[in-house]
């Protein structure tokens, strides 16, 4: 019994982590004044992938995702494209600190058995990332459409790709935006 009071916050702890860990928050901006429909075809703009500081293993799961994405919205890849794609990429470590007791006398009034040195922390860190994705207009050489997603990151092989399609799926959800009159 005293082991479950011990074990339990901590496991609802993780559960909390493990699902608030799983979403990548998204947003996006756009030229109202951009042609969305008159874009058919794109490219990789390779000076602005070379300067996202990204190992290249990364680099190219994020490239293959945008590319698998942008084909399944129709476009085409090409060598005289109506947009260039880019990328840049943030990351941040976070280090998490709680507290995991109630104190040495147990929780309420009086004195625990149960719960006598139960205090102790757990420390945990996380690496919180931010994927942007540029769109820009070949012919003026103007950004039309920025989209961001934000979401922690793993470090696991078998994962990464999954969490990046993720990211980039997510990510370009928002494109082409819908313009209200």
């Amino acid at each position: 019994m005293k082991k479950l009071f011990k074990t339990l916050p901590l496991l609802l702890l993780l559960a909390i982590m493990a699902t608030s860990c799983s979403s990548v928050r998204v947003a996006s901006d756009y030229d109202k004044n951009a042609q969305f429909d008159s874009y058919k075809t794109f490219a990789f703009y390779k000076t602005g992938i070379d300067k996202a500081e990204i190992n290249d293993l990364d680099k190219r799961r994020i490239l293959r995702a945008i590319e698998s994405e942008l084909v399944a919205k129709g476009f085409t890849k090409s060598e005289s494209p109506d947009l260039l794609v880019s990328i840049f990429t943030k990351s941040r470590e976070r280090v998490n600190v709680y507290n995991n007791g109630w104190g040495p006398y147990g929780y309420g009034w009086g004195w625990s058995p149960w719960y006598w040195g139960g205090n102790y922390n757990t420390v945990s860190t996380s690496t919180e990332g931010v994927l942007y994705i540029d769109l820009i207009d070949a012919n003026k050489k103007e950004l039309v459409w920025q989209g961001t997603g934000t979401g922690y990151l793993t470090q696991n092989v078998d994962k990464k790709e999954t969490r990046i399609r993720e990211f980039v799926a997510k990510i370009l959800e928002k494109y082409p935006p819908t313009i209200k009159q």
